[in-house]
């Protein structure tokens, strides 16, 4: 039986040598990867796929483009969208694929963008602008929206605002796509979350904390009237623990559920930790340092031996092994140099 195949697409700002979307062959067995092609895309800071895995939905400058995603992996622009507003940072959909939500960090505005039966975007049919202060001077003072992620369940949409230190929860009309306020998850004051992500059985969602170098486990029950968020750990993501200095910036969880991944950008280090599947509560493996400047994104291989981590600052993408056994990541081969890496999102194609 022949094994399966596996592609990453890693988003850049392109205001360098960098034009857009890369895309590379991932070698399982080595660990590595190895580009193919390089599609132009106006500062591609946050991708994400179509939950039929047909296209690809990146930010761009214009606003939302859309890729389609051949059987081999390729992609071939087919659409632009203005979204109304300043550009986005991070995108995602409900769960059949009706409805792109996109975050704006920089005007504080979640947009919800129609998406037609062939994967093209069709018009804006809602968006709202986060009102509020913060309390640190010019780094969280006002609205910055970080994250948008439906709960597993389809039922609320979480809109991550790193600069008032809220978590929006939102119901989105199934026919007409607008928002609706149902319900506010308060972070601690000053602890800037950033994104957040669900266990692979929906029952917890870890938020990691731009500002406090943390993640904040809660259990999630959307079974009743209301969703109820119950924070059940805290734990600390930068590898020197000390206070300050740092900016926990990716957060990804493994393929198999197991595992949670975090880095932090402020003292260039990456943890890994094991999730409990009893009660969803994390145990630090390790957290070392990655040999580079920013890491903004990570993800890890489909055999969840390779962590893969985008030096945002050094321009490079490097490789590790990770034991979790012994608690280390080992570094191998290489870096991939490319400029201004920002996002990442591994994805199988055809054989």
């Amino acid at each position: 039986m022949s094994k399966s195949k596996y592609v990453a697409y890693v988003g850049t700002y392109t205001h360098g040598s960098s034009v857009g979307i890369h895309i590379y062959d991932l070698d399982i067995e080595e660990g590595t990867m190895s580009e193919r092609n390089v599609v132009s895309v106006n500062n591609a800071s946050h991708i994400t796929k179509s939950p039929n895995g047909q296209y690809l939905y990146s930010i761009a400058d214009e606003g939302v483009e859309v890729l389609k995603i051949f059987p081999n992996g390729d992609l071939e622009p087919i659409n632009q969208v203005d979204i109304d507003g300043m550009r986005g940072c991070f995108l995602s959909t409900d769960l059949d694929g009706k409805f792109l939500f996109v975050g704006g960090y920089h005007d504080g505005k979640v947009s919800v963008v129609r998406i037609h039966q062939d994967g093209r975007l069709g018009s804006v049919v809602d968006g709202i602008f986060h009102k509020g202060l913060g309390s640190v001077a010019e780094r969280n003072f006002r609205p910055h929206i970080s994250c948008v992620m439906p709960t597993p369940d389809g039922k609320y949409l979480c809109v991550v605002d790193n600069g008032i230190d809220h978590i929006k929860l939102y119901t989105v009309n199934p026919t007409s796509g607008k928002l609706k306020l149902y319900d506010i998850l308060r972070c601690e004051l000053e602890s800037g979350p950033r994104i957040i992500r669900f266990s692979k059985d929906g029952k917890y969602a870890y938020v990691i904390c731009e500002l406090s170098n943390e993640i904040n486990v809660y259990t999630y029950d959307g079974a009743g009237k209301s969703p109820q968020f119950e924070l059940i750990q805290t734990v600390r993501t930068p590898m020197d623990q000390k206070e300050g200095g740092c900016a926990a910036s990716g957060l990804k969880i493994a393929p198999s559920g197991k595992y949670l991944y975090c880095s932090s950008a402020g003292d260039n280090s990456a943890g890994v930790f094991r999730i409990n599947q009893e009660n969803g509560m994390l145990e630090e493996v390790c957290i070392l340092p990655i040999s580079g400047d920013y890491p903004k994104d990570i993800d890890v291989f489909p055999d969840e031996k390779t962590l893969v981590v985008l030096n945002h600052e050094s321009n490079e993408i490097r490789f590790f092994t990770i034991d979790y056994e012994k608690g280390l990541l080992i570094m191998k081969g290489k870096p991939v140099k490319v400029e201004t890496p920002n996002c990442i999102l591994i994805s199988k194609v055809e054989e």
